[in-house]
């Protein structure tokens, strides 16, 4: 009889087995100790450290719609993109060799390169083309979508099923940020809204094929490989887009770029894949739900936009489906 992984057990468990060989799946994670024929968790409950990570990768993200709009003051789009992802890739290299951090195994590229082109090109690209024409509040349904996407694509990439009254809370989420936002913007369909469509399809493969891979590396890894496998393509981007977009360098510009770079690609996509790695995607995923709400509050703060009304009507109401898909059961 197996023993429950204790990744996932709250509570400490023994079980009697007649195999002594040891599983290496359990082993990895540090979570059992055998002794003779009895397994026993050996490490405490993963959910409050697991949650906080995940919590500050949406602190991070929050703030990207806001510095990206200030770096679009200096660069044009295909430059802002292709630089904030050199420079990324610079810091996640530097931190790589510093560790002399071995070369992925062979059978992780393929994961690290939906990584790479979900949420280090695909996402930042898109939405990036989409703030040229959309408001912060109105690109925020982009956020409010995903976690339902990223949950659904977990849940066919690792064949698990969240419970019911988890999917009921996540869609409650999705409604309440898509009425919210699409209210606001006064649900016209445009080309910003089809990028911000294939921004939230592209992101949520990124990262639910990201949390997988924390699961057998550390979070920081995941991004770091997937940002120094773009480092080619996007060196060259830089070069190619620097010299067709004019810039015109300011301290928005820069701090902008600064944040995006390594703020919120390098930093929080880390903790973020802890976190994920650590409570499980669907529920990692469920917090993001926050992200729209903290992304008003900085467009407001940040750029001077007008906070709508209906937000802390909103903020409550996101909060309560928040609280239920962490209490439910996957």
């Amino acid at each position: 009889m197996r023993a429950q992984d204790s990744a996932t057990a709250p509570r400490t468990i023994a079980v009697t087995t007649t195999d002594p060989a040891p599983d290496p799946a359990a082993d990895r994670t540090g979570g059992t100790v055998r002794t003779g024929e009895t397994v026993r968790t050996a490490r405490a409950d993963p959910l409050p450290r697991g949650t906080l990570l995940a919590a500050l990768g949406v602190f991070a993200f929050s703030l990207t719609f806001p510095s990206t709009v200030w770096g679009l003051e200096s660069f044009g789009p295909w430059s802002l993109v292709a630089v904030r992802s050199v420079l990324a890739a610079l810091v996640a290299g530097a931190f790589l060799l510093a560790g002399r951090v071995p070369l992925p195994e062979r059978r992780h590229w393929a994961g690290l390169a939906v990584v790479a082109g979900g949420v280090v090109i695909g996402f930042p690209l898109l939405t990036t083309l989409a703030l040229q024409t959309s408001t912060t509040s109105h690109a925020a349904v982009v956020v409010g979508l995903l976690p339902l996407t990223t949950a659904a694509f977990a849940a066919l990439r690792t064949r698990r099923r969240p419970s019911r009254t988890f999917w009921c809370a996540a869609v409650a989420g999705a409604v309440v940020v898509l009425a919210f936002t699409v209210q606001q913007s006064g649900g016209a369909v445009s080309r910003g809204d089809l990028y911000l469509f294939g921004a939230l399809l592209v992101c949520a493969a990124g990262y639910t094929e990201g949390g997988r891979l924390a699961r057998l590396m550390p979070g920081w890894q995941v991004i770091g490989w997937a940002l120094v496998l773009c480092l080619p393509l996007m060196a060259v981007g830089s070069a190619v887009a620097l010299s067709a977009e004019p810039v015109h360098l300011n301290a928005h510009g820069v701090l902008g770029l600064a944040w995006v770079a390594v703020g919120s690609t390098f930093f929080g996509l880390y903790v973020w894949y802890r976190g994920m790695a650590s409570i499980g995607i669907p529920k990692a995923s469920q917090l993001q739900l926050a992200q729209p709400l903290l992304t008003l509050v900085w467009s407001v703060v940040l750029l001077g936009e007008t906070l709508p009304l209906a937000a802390p009507l909103a903020a409550v109401a996101v909060l309560v489906c928040i609280a239920v898909t962490q209490r439910a059961r996957s």
